[in-house]
């Protein structure tokens, strides 16, 4: 073979090997494109592109006068990329920045800022933290101080939003307002998660060449941002409820108690106070009370009432025997706490809370058909929860005839309130129905959910039963009214408005999953359940408390019922214009009740109400009040007069030491909240003191 051949053959071999290989790499690109192609696709759009979530905004719960109860605010955790600061940029800028950032926080120099700065620049820190949790301005702040005006690409500015949900009222509703994260709600921030949460947006953005991530034009879905809601709760008769409970809870060391203010009408829940004892001796709204269910004790013999009056079984007028307060049924002798009632009308023996005269009433009557007492329990919605929109209320229970608990002495004991299992929110219920005329409302925290300042749907009052015809009713009316005048709630009306009510006191027995009780260890639960005024019926009132062990005091009327009156006072007060048919009547039988000569009752309501009440104070600590004549052109002239000693003096704006000594020279006990002057008072001026009276003084 000659040297032209040989190197035409090397030529035509390694022409031939090219074209095997680029026929390979052809083949290699084609099966790529096929099989690898898609997801090399996408993954080379993940590198350069993403979707980021536009967070919508979280609703706000408002009250029904506006007041914002929760809502959520932003806070900024700030780190610095090092990395991405040109070095002539950092020398130029870095005094005055870190002069900016000493003066912005306080905590440090701009020395010590410099030297902490120039350590991590030259580490080339690329997450550097700056600050955690800061507040939206700070966070403008920073954004334009040097360097950080820049931004992120250059400046090395890192700003991560978070969501903080804020409660202005702080423990005030904390259990009924709920709390919200990420992972877990409670109260009504759960109950209404799906409203208030909203409807995240999304955005595309692009790795542009220096590594920032910048939004694509037209790629935005915007966020829907959640609705508001708003919920009945009054929050001063809240607070005056709840520093009411604190103080008889922080004065017998209770275990813990609840508070609920219902709307006769309506069934709107205005108040709704737990509070429970922590383990350092401290109180705080730690768990929904109103919604656990216990053995509720003489409150419940309403039920056992309803039942024989719609049963026709008794008038309230027909007397019934109590033989001396101790009745046998069965191998169990029932006892009065109160011995030595005998025969008495039924009224009576209601208002005396007899346990002996109720049993023997509903095993006279129901003895031989047990199931049909239990079956008017049911009709009363007893064995049902009562449907408040909050999550987390448990199940009643009732013993049924036949059933493997029950025995000859279950009747006569669940008519009177034990062997039955019912919430306080139940006890008010009920008795909200006789204050309604019979119609029992389902209780609700939130009447309307709005959206951009306009409601977008309104929850309407809901009947759930009527518990009885008129003449029902009035006897019921009756019964209740004479506990508080002649009962065992004797002495805690007002002189200025009437109520209704029934005290209970019940030994516990528990075995729910927070607590093991047996009735021999000695813990009580003391109620006082009733409504306002009397006549005409505005609100329903229930304190339920569970005492210590041994306590010495567990009677309701001794520990329920002075909370009530406190939450009362204040409503009364709220509402003094609104009632003044019931004003003006106590004032013709009781002249001697309202303190100013020539007054009427709503003259009386005006001073109260509208007056500087600092007319009613006087430098030598004497107590006075306004002696008040009103002529024919509704001109009112005022005159310093001299209070009766047991009538609750005005000490608004006074000093502590002024006010502790004109209540406490009035005979009552006092509780301070707060420094400064007196800027509310838990039981109005003007109220007749009962001995011993708690008063709580919020200052300023």
């Amino acid at each position: 073979m000659t040297v032209r051949q040989d190197i035409r053959f090397r030529v035509y071999i390694t022409f031939s090997c090219i074209c095997l290989f680029g026929l390979a790499i052809i083949v290699k690109a084609a099966m790529i494109q096929v099989k690898e192609g898609k997801a090399l696709r996408d993954l080379a759009k993940q590198d350069h592109t993403r979707y980021d979530t536009l967070k919508a905004e979280r609703g706000n719960i408002y009250n029904e006068a506006g007041v914002l109860l929760s809502s959520s605010i932003q806070e900024f955790d700030v780190h610095i990329d090092f990395s991405v600061i040109d070095s002539g940029l950092f020398a130029k800028k870095i005094d005055s920045l870190t002069l900016c950032l000493s003066n912005l926080f306080g905590d440090k120099s701009a020395a010590q800022y410099k030297q902490e700065f120039v350590q991590a620049y030259d580490a080339e820190a690329t997450y550097y933290l700056l600050g955690r949790k800061l507040k939206y301005d700070q966070y403008e702040a920073l954004r334009t101080f040097p360097i950080f005006n820049r931004g992120k690409g250059i400046g090395g500015f890192i700003c991560e939003p978070k969501e903080k949900r804020v409660t202005p009222y702080n423990m005030l509703a904390f259990r009924t307002i709920g709390v919200f994260r990420d992972s877990s709600a409670s109260g009504l921030e759960a109950t209404y998660n799906r409203y208030l949460v909203g409807e995240n947006g999304t955005r595309v953005v692009q790795k542009s060449a220096g590594g920032v991530w910048v939004p694509i034009d037209g790629s935005e879905m915007d966020p829907k941002n959640g609705k508001d809601i708003v919920t009945t709760l009054d929050m001063e008769v809240q607070d005056v409820a709840e520093h009411a409970l604190m103080s008889i809870l922080q004065k017998y060391e209770c275990e813990y108690g609840t508070c609920i203010v219902m709307e006769v009408k309506t069934g709107k829940i205005k108040t709704l106070v737990n509070l429970g004892r922590q383990k350092d001796g401290e109180y705080w709204e730690d768990f929904n009370y109103a919604m656990i269910p216990t053995e509720p004790g003489s409150t419940f013999k309403l039920a056992t009432l309803i039942s024989l009056l719609n049963d026709k079984k008794i008038n309230v007028d027909d007397k019934i025997d109590a033989e001396g307060g101790s009745v046998r049924f069965g191998n169990r002798l029932m006892k009065d706490s109160h011995m030595g009632l005998h025969e008495m009308t039924i009224w009576k023996a209601y208002a005396e809370s007899s346990n002996a005269a109720m049993a023997k009433l509903a095993v006279k009557y129901y003895g031989d058909n047990p199931k049909r007492f239990v079956d008017n329990l049911r009709n009363l919605h007893l064995d049902k929860p009562t449907g408040i929109d909050l999550v987390g209320e448990r199940p009643t229970a009732l013993l049924t005839p036949g059933g493997r608990n029950w025995s000859a002495t279950s009747l006569p004991w669940m008519a009177t309130g034990y062997g039955v299992q019912i919430s306080p929110l139940h006890t008010a219920m009920l008795y909200n129905a006789v204050a309604n005329n019979g119609d029992m409302m389902k209780p609700y925290l939130v009447s309307a959910i709005r959206e951009y300042g306009k409601d977008v749907k309104k929850i309407e009052p809901v009947t759930l039963a009527r518990i009885g015809d008129s003449s029902t009713v009035a006897q019921l009316r009756k019964c209740t009214r004479a506990v508080v005048t002649e009962g065992t709630a004797k002495g805690i009306e007002s002189p200025y408005y009437t109520m209704s009510g029934k005290t209970g006191t019940a030994q516990v027995f528990d075995r729910s999953p927070e607590r093991r009780i047996d009735y021999s260890d000695g813990v009580y639960q003391g109620s006082f359940v009733g409504y306002l005024p009397a006549e005409q019926p505005k609100y329903t009132i229930c304190v339920v408390i569970r005492t210590k062990p041994h306590s010495a005091a567990y009677y309701g009327g001794a520990i329920a019922a002075p909370v009530f009156r406190m939450v009362a006072d204040k409503i009364f007060s709220q509402n003094m214009g609104a009632w003044a048919g019931p004003l003006d009547s106590l004032a013709q039988n009781n002249p001697g009740a309202l303190p100013a000569k020539a007054a009427t009752a709503r003259s009386y309501q005006v001073l109260m109400g509208a007056l500087d009440k600092r007319l009613a104070m006087n430098t030598d600590h004497l107590n006075v009040m306004m002696e008040m004549k009103t002529d024919t052109n509704k001109h009112t002239s005022v005159n310093k007069k001299q209070l009766y000693k047991d009538v609750v003096p005005d000490v608004t704006g006074m000093g502590l030491r002024d006010a502790i000594y004109m209540l406490e020279n009035s005979g009552m006990q006092v509780q301070v909240l707060g420094k400064g002057k007196v800027r509310q008072q838990s039981v109005p001026a003007g109220t007749r003191i009962s001995k011993g009276q708690n008063i709580i003084i919020q200052l300023s």
